[in-house]
């Protein structure tokens, strides 16, 4: 052994070094060079036999090949590692996409869709007004003196002597009649706000949905032409249907529609109360004095008006119990109408 072969060797290091692509040829390098058998411990026994004058440079050069292997050993470990790492965390295109997690539309949102688009096949336009109205608006001009009992159907939340939230969608009725001449088509989407007791069934804040429809020579026959268009359209074509005689202050005649509990069949159940009718909706014909608050003379026009509840309607289809899961947000109940 002689300072030329050291030098030689750490030469050759390199070289292999540059050829490790993998840990199992990094292993060999190792079990090559730097175990107690390797290449580098036998060239250091050999030293013993050096003589005594080349000994301190072959000493140094033997320190300085045992460094360079260990470096070599070390930095390409650390490269082999990192590549490893890498891949672990890079993109494999043949792993399929992730599903990206989407909303979705509320229920009342799903079923207001449902009914303002079957509206607007007929011909309906929407219309949208305030929710903070006046007395006007939303008693005066819809046949409620201030006296009438009717009043008190509706508990009103008031936010001072003249502006209140409104109790029903209404009042936008009042505003297209009083900025626009028949013949008119439009429905009234909206919030409306009643100071009731929060239960099961009830509910401070809820959604409506009425419609309007002005011209000459309206009749009784048409509204129940249109609303039983919807029934179909909505619930479905075997749905059965009636009208029964009730009283509203802003239409004369007034009625209710029923139509027969799609849950059941009309068979009877929980929902329908074992009745087999479910009421949806009440409806009539314009009140001359609603015509005569907005400026229309009632013997030249008439018309008909609707409203339903959208909150009510989209429990019955979704069969939902409890009017107060609409207004937690639980997703647990959201993620259902995906």
């Amino acid at each position: 052994m002689n300072l030329k072969s050291v030098y030689e060797t750490i030469e050759t290091l390199k070289a292999e070094i540059q050829t490790v692509s993998t840990k199992e040829d990094l292993e060999q390098f190792r079990l090559k060079y730097l175990v107690r058998k390797g290449i580098v411990q036998q060239m250091f026994e050999g030293l013993k036999t050096a003589a005594p004058e080349e000994r301190p440079l072959l000493g140094k050069a033997l320190n300085e090949l045992r460094q360079t292997a260990q470096r070599l050993f070390d930095e390409k470990k650390s490269q082999l590692e990192q590549v490893q790492t890498a891949s672990k965390g890079g993109i494999d295109l043949t792993i399929p996409g992730r599903r990206r997690p989407i909303g979705t539309k509320h229920p009342i949102t799903q079923a207001l869709d449902d009914m303002t688009d079957i509206f607007k096949a007929m011909g309906f336009a929407v219309a949208l007004g305030p929710e903070i109205e006046d007395d006007f608006h939303n008693f005066e001009a819809l046949n409620f003196p201030p006296d009438h009992p009717a009043r008190d159907m509706q508990d009103t939340f008031f936010l001072d002597e003249t502006a209140l939230l409104r109790t029903h969608t209404s009042p936008v009725q009042i505003r297209v009649m009083m900025n626009q001449k028949p013949p008119i088509r439009h429905i009234m989407p909206g919030r409306v706000y009643r100071n009731e007791a929060i239960s099961a069934r009830s509910y401070c804040m809820f959604h409506q949905l009425e419609g309007l429809a002005v011209d000459e020579n309206i009749t009784f026959a048409e509204l129940k032409g249109t609303l039983a268009t919807f029934a179909k359209k909505f619930f479905g074509s075997n749905v059965r249907y009636v009208f029964r005689p009730s009283f509203f202050p802003f239409t004369e005649p007034s009625a209710e529609m029923d139509i027969s509990c799609f849950l059941c069949n009309g068979k009877g159940c929980r929902v329908c109360k074992q009745s087999g009718w479910l009421e949806i909706l009440g409806c009539g014909m314009v009140d001359p004095n609603v015509f005569k608050a907005v400026g229309y003379d009632p013997e030249e026009v008439t018309g008909y008006a609707f409203g339903m509840g959208i909150d009510r309607t989209a429990l019955l289809l979704y069969g939902i119990d409890d009017i107060r899961m609409l207004y937690e947000n639980d997703t647990r109940l959201l993620n259902q109408f995906t």
